[in-house]
């Protein structure tokens, strides 16, 4: 049972990201906190975090987004939902506010890039299909077996309705991504999987895929040990963490435990090969991965200058 809990933000609603990736791009959080529950959320690190099971949702956010997009002399060419959260959580009182967020937005002419793990729902889905052209997708997903998810994403929507939703959105026109996001050592990592992900992204309509490989810090440490007790998955993720190294990243401009180069390598290699026999390309995210890729991920679609006006164009 989730716990809701309505509050009034004081900060700006539009944000700068400290990812790489993102550093084009405003982003929102319409939540601290989120209901999919997922073990391995790195959110559960920081300051504000909730707690276990609590969700507070920013109920002014329309109010005050809209006070800040009048107050600027150029709007957005994009908005990026969301960086600490996820934008479809099964919350009545997300997804109402979501909607008038994404409507508001798009009536502006503004892009929306947009990651989930959650079941989109149809009004939800029929106004991203409305303006196609304005939206860049991308729909998370660690594995097709249903059991592991509900015991590394318990609230999140199952695998067959993300790969249909990926399909409902390719099928409209939007450019949308797979993002494996994270592999999960010793259980999500094996060619089985890999070939699973890719067949399913595939006959949906996927040309490229996002990865990462999970690491870890102090509270998702914390976090795995108590389920590890009860699943055998979730102990197999955290023994493979015996050798991990200390490692910076780009996301938040953090130190954290990663597997070392050499597997997280082997692994990138893996799904890549197999990726390739599907048709499909493989970003490595460079945020997560310093050691192992450079550039983007795409995580917010392509966005490129012209040279003659230096204005960001949304996507390619």
């Amino acid at each position: 049972m989730v716990r809701v809990i309505n509050t009034k933000r004081k900060s700006a609603v539009l944000t700068p990201s400290s990812l790489a990736c993102l550093s084009r791009i405003p982003t929102v959080n319409l939540t601290m906190g989120c209901a999919h529950g997922c073990l391995y959320c790195y959110t559960r690190g920081y300051r504000a975090y909730p707690g276990e099971g609590t969700v507070h949702v920013y109920e002014n956010t329309l109010e005050l987004l809209r006070r800040e997009l009048q107050r600027k002399k150029r709007k957005p060419v994009a908005i990026y939902f969301s960086p600490a959260s996820d934008l479809f959580q099964p919350v009545p009182e997300v997804l109402d506010i979501a909607y008038r967020l994404l409507e508001e937005i798009l009536a502006r002419g503004i892009g929306v890039a947009v990651l989930t793990k959650g079941l989109i729902p149809e009004r939800h889905m029929a106004l991203l299909q409305a303006n196609a052209a304005l939206i860049r997708a991308q729909i998370g997903l660690i594995t097709l077996d249903d059991a592991l998810l509900r015991t590394f994403e318990p609230h999140a929507a199952p695998a067959v309705i993300r790969i249909a939703q990926v399909k409902q959105l390719t099928d409209s026109g939007i450019k949308t991504q797979m993002r494996l996001d994270p592999i999960l050592p010793s259980v999500t990592d094996d060619e089985r999987t890999f070939h699973g992900l890719c067949s399913g992204a595939r006959e949906a309509g996927v040309t490229d895929m996002a990865a990462s490989v999970l690491f870890l810090r102090p509270a998702v440490t914390r976090r795995l040990r108590q389920a590890s007790a009860s699943s055998a998955p979730v102990a197999r993720c955290l023994e493979s963490f015996a050798d991990g190294q200390q490692m910076g990243i780009h996301a938040e401009r953090s130190s954290v435990i990663a597997l070392p180069t050499e597997p997280r390598e082997r692994i990138f290699r893996r799904l890549e090969r197999i990726a390739t026999g599907y048709g499909l390309a493989v970003k490595r995210c460079a945020c997560k991965n310093p050691d192992l890729a450079s550039g983007t991920c795409s995580i917010a679609g392509d966005l490129r200058r012209t040279r003659a006006t230096s204005e960001t164009i949304l996507f390619d």
